[in-house]
């Protein structure tokens, strides 16, 4: 099945499930509540994983982002799903051990520069992992390891380089005392 033949799980406010739509008729300038998640990757050094999003990418094309995002399927399990994008985008295993949700209400609307709206319930994730990332690049551009104070600087002078969502969720991840800066 493509990454576009997957379906998306359309909620309402309350995270109820509503039903499913293609995920290639959900992201538009009308795009519906839907379940998603994020997960970033803190490497044994204290290290981030940031990842360029494709330049064929819909939202946000070629712009920085967390280690990696995806839409859990009708039934799966959201370990299954991060496992299977971890796979899928950056063509490593991940160990659901090493896992661990870091922000679970993680909520987030944004609008990128074609009209293009993001519109998540994204509970956040965070591995725990030193990964030899094999990017897809279908998905991913680049990829680069920062610091947290390497990724404080970026957010706090080009915010416009990173995806809204990644900036929201690192600013709710140092909030919950989970980045560490030593």
């Amino acid at each position: 099945m493509s990454s576009d033949d997957r379906q998306v799980i359309l909620v309402d406010d309350d995270n109820r499930v509503l039903g499913t739509a293609a995920r290639s008729t959900v992201h538009t300038t009308q795009t519906p509540l839907h379940r998603a998640f994020s997960c970033h990757v803190r490497r044994s050094d204290g290290r981030w994983l940031l990842s360029r999003r494709a330049v064929t990418k819909r939202t946000w094309p070629g712009v920085w982002t967390n280690a990696f995002c995806g839409h859990p399927q009708p039934d799966e399990d959201p370990v299954e799903a991060i496992v299977r994008h971890g796979r899928d985008e950056l063509g490593f295993d991940v160990d659901p051990s090493a896992l661990a949700v870091a922000l679970p209400d993680f909520r987030y609307r944004a609008v990128d520069d074609s009209g293009i709206v993001e519109n998540e319930i994204c509970p956040v994730w965070i591995l725990e992992a030193d990964p030899e990332a094999r990017p897809n690049l279908e998905e991913v551009a680049a990829l680069q390891w920062v610091t947290a104070l390497e990724m404080d600087a970026i957010i706090d002078n080009a915010p416009f380089l990173i995806s809204p969502w990644a900036v929201l969720q690192w600013k709710g991840l140092c909030e919950a005392g989970l980045i560490d800066r030593g």
